[in-house]
């Protein structure tokens, strides 16, 4: 194992979402001295003079690459121009300036929503541009997949350190719990809270119930980042971060219903779309390198349960 220096400058980027909010929060935790961030106001990342002046000005030695354009299915039926130039405008000018700049390293964190839509389970990196895209976010994938060829392509003309990660469908404090464009387990979380306020005698859940889904604790992606960072040098192959284990929508309703300490009963709305059968992700590569998850799904989900009463 490498160790990074404390004092290094790491640039996290996107750093009030939710994934690079938990890098910065690791980062802190690990003793990291100086970490940079700036707001969307004072650096407009789609503006390759305003990212280049940041570099300079800042000069990180390190950076991660948390920052996106994201929304759910309707948000990238409705808006797929924004989604595809935003998301690569971002990452381009990102990549490009810390080329630049001379950047020691950097991680980008892509999505599993990179795999065509009918690879094989579980969800392996060799799989990637072996078929067609889920439609309802390929605009997402697309830009995805164009900063993991990125750093792949500065790695192999330029000899620079840059990696890639593939985080599963993640959860954790600072989530978004708007029922209208919310994931699956924020959306349930909220809907049995507000069931179990009113004293209603049945939750609604869309689906049948049967698909099954990953889910990683945002703070374990987080800590994943970093070993990233001061670990792995592979910069041919990028790496999934997850769990290597998924539960079925039914399932997790259930968890869900004991965390939240709801009575009532759980009724499925067969009417309604199930979505991709299955998405587990391959972890063998991130797990050889010396990193697997920590956080149970029922211990990350009463803290994020908590966090949800804390905050709203």
């Amino acid at each position: 194992m490498t160790t990074l220096s404390r004092d290094a400058v790491i640039y996290v980027a996107g750093h009030r979402g939710l994934v690079g909010s938990a890098v910065v929060r690791k980062l802190q935790a690990d003793g990291f001295t100086n970490i940079v961030s700036a707001t969307s106001a004072e650096v407009d990342l789609r503006d390759p003079q305003a990212v280049e002046s940041f570099y300079d000005k800042h000069k990180p030695t390190h950076v991660v690459v948390a920052a996106a354009k994201v929304g759910g299915i309707h948000a990238n039926d409705v808006y797929p121009a924004e989604f595809l130039y935003e998301n690569l405008m971002i990452e381009a000018n990102l990549i490009h300036g810390a080329y630049k700049a001379g950047v020691e390293k950097l991680l980008f964190l892509g999505s599993t929503c990179i795999y065509p839509k009918l690879a094989e389970q579980p969800l392996k990196e060799d799989y990637l541009l072996t078929g067609p895209l889920e439609p309802t976010n390929e605009w997402y994938a697309i830009a995805k997949i164009a900063g993991v060829k990125l750093c792949q392509a500065y790695a192999k003309q330029y000899g620079c350190r840059f990696i890639s990660a593939m985080p599963t469908n993640l959860y954790g404090p600072g989530d978004n719990f708007d029922l209208n464009n919310s994931h699956v387990m924020p959306a349930l979380m909220r809907k049995f809270h507000e069931a179990k306020e009113k004293g209603d005698s049945s939750v609604m859940v869309w689906g049948s119930g049967k698909p099954k889904r990953e889910f990683l604790h945002v703070d374990d992606c987080a800590a994943a980042c970093v070993h990233l960072l001061e670990n792995y040098e592979n910069t041919n192959e990028w790496v999934n971060i997850g769990v290597g284990d998924d539960i079925s929508i039914a399932d997790l309703a259930a968890l869900v219903k004991e965390v939240v300490g709801y009575e009532g009963d759980i009724v499925y709305d067969s009417s309604k779309p199930d979505g991709t059968p299955r998405k587990l992700v391959d972890v063998t590569r991130i797990n050889n390198s010396g990193w697997s998850a920590k956080i149970g799904l029922k211990e990350g989900m009463t803290a994020t349960y908590q966090w949800y009463l804390d905050n709203y």
